[in-house]
């Protein structure tokens, strides 16, 4: 039977550990998704870069992956998969990744920055039910209770004829954007069940590197298979004129990308390190309440609008979030009693 190496933390190191992950994952996916819906308000148009950039930054992990890399003794235990099942598990989530991305990508291209977070928000209500069956998640009244309330966040921005999209993208394409990123956090999700389960019944490893490996590996095939859709859809031969047309020129067409890049990992770092740390619910939830504060950023940055429709839609989804805290902090008291 697995058993999480940070339960012989002392409390406030455990808590520290959380902290940290939290601040990456919310400070980094708030950026990425901001950096994104500006790349196609200059002026970025192609799909494969947007999706190529959310797991090309991985070398900048290999530093800190280095450092935290286990001795060679403690990397050849009894209990270390053998090569085939990492380079089988690996690939599989990679290939996970690189179609939620890709999705995402088209999502992010049809609709504002404040109605993509809000539909996002969904995925705490599809996360809850793959625990549920991979990961023996309860599925307790105030769970269910935040389910539906994120349903209903995500029904009222669908049915809203006011949904506003970028400027220059017809109306038509709200509906495809609308199911792409629902899909993508139907995907998203069942991404952080598998993970969860493979910490516990594949990898078994008791250091943080192990997080840094497993996005390491995964973002390596997601690149790899994004740069085969990137030449092999021929949009490759539109990056030139994308640069020279780029509304805040050439420097900032790059500089856009790196830091894209850079920041999609600082949040996939946080998630996974979440994942490893507590339970991949919890890294959805606190994935849920940067997606909820980020229409406030867009509004400030991109002066999205934000009619009545998405106020309540905000509320909903923030309502959702206090729910799976608050059955969080129960589940947390009953394990505090139990030791």
């Amino acid at each position: 039977m697995y058993e999480s190496p940070f339960l012989k933390l002392k409390r406030w190191q455990w808590w520290l550990l959380v902290a940290i992950n939290i601040f990456f994952l919310i400070a980094g996916q708030a950026a990425a998704v901001l950096l994104g819906r500006f790349y196609y308000d200059k002026g970025g148009n192609s799909k494969w870069m947007a999706t190529l950039v959310q797991t090309a930054g991985f070398p900048v992990l290999c530093i800190p992956w280095f450092l935290l890399h286990p001795s060679r003794e403690a990397s050849t235990s009894s209990t270390s998969p053998s090569i085939k099942t990492l380079a089988l598990l690996y690939f599989v989530l990679g290939v996970l990744v690189a179609g939620d991305n890709m999705l995402y990508s088209v999502g992010l291209l049809y609709l504002s920055a404040s109605t993509y977070s809000l539909i996002c928000a969904t995925q705490l209500a599809f996360n809850a039910v793959f625990s549920y069956f991979l990961n023996s998640q309860k599925f307790t009244a105030l769970i269910l209770n935040s389910v539906v309330i994120l349903s209903l966040s995500a029904a009222l921005i669908a049915v809203n004829d006011d949904s506003d999209g970028p400027s220059g993208v017809p109306k038509g394409k709200f509906l495809i954007g609308f199911l792409c990123t629902l899909g993508a956090s139907a995907l998203y999700s069942l991404l952080l069940s598998f993970m969860q389960l493979s910490f516990q019944k594949v990898l078994k490893k008791e250091t943080f590197s192990v997080v840094l490996e497993m996005q390491i590996y995964t973002s390596v095939v997601a690149s790899c298979l994004s740069t085969i859709g990137l030449f092999a859809s021929g949009e490759w031969k539109s990056l030139q004129h994308e640069m020279e047309v780029f509304g805040t020129g050439r420097v900032s067409y790059v500089l856009t990308l790196v830091w894209t890049a850079i920041t999609w990992q600082v949040c996939a770092v946080g998630v996974v390190g979440l994942i490893f740390v507590v339970s991949s619910l919890f890294s959805n939830v606190i994935s849920t309440l940067s997606l909820a504060v980020t229409p406030l950023a867009a509004l400030v940055v991109f002066h999205d609008k934000m009619n009545g429709v998405k106020v309540i839609a905000m509320l909903l989804a923030l309502g959702g979030f206090a729910s799976y805290i608050y059955q969080n902090y129960i589940d947390d008291k009953k394990a505090m009693q139990t030791q």
